[in-house]
C-alpha cells in the first residue's frame, strides 16, 4: 500500500516533523523526483481539498512540515499506484491521525519506497519486459498482435504496461490466452471514450487551476470506472454458484 505520513516517537524528532519550514516551491522541489507531473497549483488544490494543512505566515505565505510533505507523498503516491479518489484518500488519513488501521486494509499501511511515475524508466526489451512480466516471448508477441500491449519504436516495451502483461499472465494460468482478452481493450476502450467526453473540454483550458481540477475528475472517474467493473463481475460470477 501506500507510503504512511511519518509517526515519530521522540519528542524531539516529533517537534522537528511537524516544524514548519518549507515554503510551497520548495516543497515543489522535493516531490519533483518522484512525482514529476506535480505542481503549485495540484498542491493549492490539495490544500483546498483539506487533504494537508500548511500554516501560514502572518503575511499569508504557506509554510510546510515534514509531516505535511509526507501526507502530499502518501496523497500523490495513492492516486498514482492505486487511483483513489480524493475521498478515499481523505478517509484514509484520518483514520491515520486516530492511530486507526487504514479502511479496508485490516492493519497499518506499508511503507514501500516511492516508485516513479509511469512512463519515466528506461523501456524493457521484449525478453526483459516477458521476464518480468511472467510471459512466454510467445504469449508477449499475442498480447501486442491483440493489442493488449504496445511497444516503441524500437520494438521495446514501457515498463508502466507491466501491470497489464502480469495480469494477462495470471489469465492465462487459467486457459486464458492473450487472443481471448479483446473484449476487455475494447470494453476499456469504450469507458476510456466516455470519460474523455466529460474532462476533454476542461482538460484543452489554458488554466493550470483548470487543469488541475479535471485531472482530479479524470482520476476519480478511473477508480469509480474500475470500482464498477469489478463489482458487476463480482455479481454475475456470485450468480454463477447459486443452486
Amino acid at each position: 500500500m501506500t507510503a504512511v505520513p511519518e509517526r515519530e516517537s521522540a519528542l524531539g524528532d516529533a517537534v522537528d516533523q511537524h516544524t514548519p519550514r518549507l515554503t510551497i516551491g520548495e516543497v515543489l522541489a522535493v516531490l519533483r523526483d518522484d512525482f514529476p507531473d506535480v505542481t503549485i497549483s495540484k498542491i493549492r488544490y490539495l490544500e483546498s481539498e483539506d487533504l494537508v494543512h500548511p500554516q501560514r505566515t502572518p503575511s499569508g505565505y504557506r509554510k510546510f512540515s515534514r509531516a505535511d510533505v509526507s501526507r502530499l507523498r502518501y496523497v500523490l503516491a495513492a492516486q498514482r499506484d492505486h487511483y483513489l479518489p480524493l475521498k478515499v484518500i481523505k478517509e484514509h488519513l484520518e483514520a491515520l491521525d486516530r492511530g486507526e488501521p487504514v479502511p479496508g486494509t485490516g492493519g497499518p499501511a506499508a511503507v514501500p519506497p516511492p516508485a516513479p511515475e509511469g512512463g519515466t524508466e528506461t523501456p524493457l526489451t521484449p525478453e526483459q519486459f516477458a521476464r518480468a512480466a511472467g510471459l512466454e516471448p510467445e504469449q508477449l508477441a499475442d498480447c501486442v498482435q491483440f493489442g493488449l500491449l504496445a511497444t516503441d519504436a524500437e520494438g521495446r516495451h514501457p515498463v508502466a504496461d507491466l501491470a497489464v502483461a502480469r495480469a494477462a499472465a495470471g489469465l492465462a494460468r487459467h486457459g486464458i490466452e492473450p487472443r481471448h482478452l479483446r473484449v476487455y481493450r475494447s470494453g476499456v476502450e469504450r469507458e476510456a471514450g466516455l470519460v474523455e467526453q466529460l474532462v476533454a473540454p476542461v482538460l484543452r483550458a489554458r488554466s493550470e487551476e483548470a487543469r488541475t481540477r479535471a485531472t482530479e475528475k479524470l482520476r476519480e472517474l478511473a477508480g469509480l470506472s474500475a470500482q464498477l467493473h469489478t463489482a458487476l463481475l463480482e455479481a454475475r460470477l456470485r450468480d454463477l454458484l447459486r443452486p
